[in-house]
């Protein structure tokens, strides 16, 4: 049975993040999912309550179910899967989940990489960060939590530039814009007052499913926005741009996103011995790692990489390269490493695997020739 695409619905407190689930929760366009939230006193429920099925789920007119959080969260998400397998709740295809606004959402996409019950059921299908215009530039300066919660999201929501002086709205938006970008390079950034914005679209995203054919691995990865903005940060670096990024809180300069990308095929023992090193000495400063792997005993079909934090999970495959482009490209965001640092633990690594494979072909020939 495939696994549960999950959206993780993360956002700094008053940040608009439970504006948007309430939302949500009267759209048509949110049938069949379960959206988890921390607890039903904030949301508003009373007019669009079809039945409830019990204490903690409750099933809306439109077609979404709504729980909230249970002992734990693996308790919870357990539970929403035997109730919908066992038919005592409508299926859903799709599960949201609202964070707390303090929290950093490092640990639950590590939930989802090791939980053995989590990882079975379900799979992260995309990060949605709100970041609020009027108060957002100076939560970033003075809660790392927000960073983080920027730094890991794959589409991020500006909100509230209703509030903001219509004089210097379209500044105050750029200036955020531009801020967000250089923390998540790769993040789809967009306006929630957008006539175009779709919350059906955006809370529904699936995500990469390595098991399915049709899943965009590209697009997925979005190496190409490392490139574009490996190139800005290079005109920087030439062009003075005076000290205005200097303005922004210690903790941006702390994050660091980058792609690395490898134009030969990488040995199988080469890739464990990365894998490995980056559990064991960036440990909680990966934030989250992704990549598309060239593994050289595989040609035919590229590695899929995730992880965060200690933990990475097991190898998955693609049934066939995406394109003509075969280059490994791994996205790293990390806190406290620089692209230098990791890149100069990957060449070491290269030395050893080289070393090790060449020993070993030294073992069988001479055994072959005993």
């Amino acid at each position: 049975m495939p696994h549960t695409p999950v959206t993780i619905l993360t956002g700094f407190l008053g940040s608009g993040k439970t504006t948007l689930l309430n939302r949500a929760l009267r759209d048509p366009s949110m049938a069949n999912t379960a959206v988890v939230i921390n607890e039903f006193g904030e949301m508003s429920l009373d007019h669009v309550l079809a039945a409830q099925s019990e204490d903690t789920i409750m099933v809306l007119e439109n077609g979404c179910l709504c729980c909230t959080v249970f002992g734990d969260l693996v308790t919870t998400l357990n539970n929403l899967y035997h109730a919908r397998e066992d038919g005592e709740i409508p299926r859903f295809d799709h599960v949201v989940i609202e964070t707390s606004g303090l929290a950093d959402p490092s640990p639950l996409n590590q939930a989802f990489l090791s939980d053995p019950t989590l990882a079975g059921l379900y799979r992260i299908g995309t990060v949605v960060a709100t970041v609020d215009a009027v108060n957002g530039p100076d939560t970033l300066d003075k809660h790392v939590e927000s960073v983080h919660q920027v730094a890991l999201a794959d589409r991020i929501l500006i909100t509230k530039l209703d509030l903001v002086d219509a004089t210097k709205a379209n500044k105050a938006e750029a200036a955020l814009t531009a801020r967000l970008r250089r923390l998540n390079p790769a993040a789809e950034i967009s306006r929630i007052d957008d006539p175009a914005f779709e919350i059906g679209a955006l809370l529904r995203t699936a995500g990469l499913d390595p098991a399915e054919p049709k899943s965009d691995a590209r697009a997925w990865l979005n190496a190409a926005a490392y490139e574009q903005h490996d190139g800005h940060d290079h005109d920087h670096a030439h062009h003075g741009h005076g000290d205005h990024d200097h303005r922004h809180g210690l903790h941006d300069r702390d994050i660091a996103s980058f792609c690395f990308v490898r134009e030969k095929p990488i040995p199988r023992e080469a890739l464990r011995l990365l894998l490995d090193a980056l559990q064991q000495n960036l440990g909680p400063n990966l934030l989250r790692v992704k990549g598309i792997v060239h593994v050289a005993e595989e040609p035919d079909r590229p590695a899929v990489i995730q992880g965060a934090q200690h933990l990475l999970h097991n190898l998955s495959w693609l049934g066939h390269w995406p394109d003509a482009d075969r280059r490994s490209k791994i996205v790293f965001i990390t806190q406290g490493f620089d692209r230098a640092e990791v890149e100069d633990m990957i060449a070491v690594l290269d030395r050893v695997a080289g070393r090790t494979a060449a020993a070993r072909a030294r073992a069988r020939a001479q055994a072959e020739g005993d």
